[in-house]
């Protein structure tokens, strides 16, 4: 065992198990299997280091290995809950009832979220959510750059219809939206 490689991934697992965690919690929905997802995702780290190219960064590596085990999870267990976490109070303290009517809000979003197709739901979640570049998000997701961009294209105006359809006012209710684009 190479005591560059353990130090290396030991590295990668503080700098990024935590957002690694979260992005496979975001697709998932489901505490448990994102954990056991997360380690997963590192112990593939450590397995294939050797496989790394070092042409694209670590985290999107890990993300790409993330993808894949959690995409592995989803072949074999359907349905799964994808949402999104919006919770982006502009107040740090909001009152009890501006609370219950945010998670009431974020609730719906994360149902129109899951209505939308897998790959629609993905691309949002990694352009929109993760904040991911198009190049990063091609290279988790194994799309060329124009896929990522027009899935992302269709995904939104799907999302806009759904909202729209359940009454929101995307602009005001839905700020990852319109977020700055490569």
């Amino acid at each position: 065992m190479s005591l560059n490689k353990k130090n290396e991934i030991s590295e990668w697992y503080v700098e990024h198990s935590e957002a690694v965690f979260n992005y496979i919690f975001l697709l998932t929905h489901d505490y448990q299997k994102a954990e056991d997802l997360t380690q997963e995702t590192f112990i593939n780290a450590y397995k294939f280091y050797e496989s790394f190219q070092k042409n694209s960064s670590p985290k999107t590596w890990l993300y790409r290995i993330a993808h894949n085990a959690t995409i592995d999870y989803v072949r074999r267990r359907k349905p799964l809950l994808f949402f999104k976490n919006l919770f982006l109070a502009a107040d740090p303290t909001p009152l009890p009832e501006e609370i219950i009517e945010m998670k009431e809000e974020i609730n719906e979003i994360y149902t129109i979220l899951q209505s939308l197709k897998s790959s629609y739901r993905e691309v949002i979640i990694l352009r929109k959510i993760k904040e991911f570049s198009t190049k990063e998000t091609a290279e988790i997701t194994g799309w060329s750059e124009s896929k990522v961009k027009s899935t992302l294209s269709r995904a939104l105006v799907a999302f806009e219809e759904n909202l729209l359809k359940e009454g929101y006012e995307y602009e005001q209710k839905v700020e990852f939206y319109r977020v700055k684009s490569d």
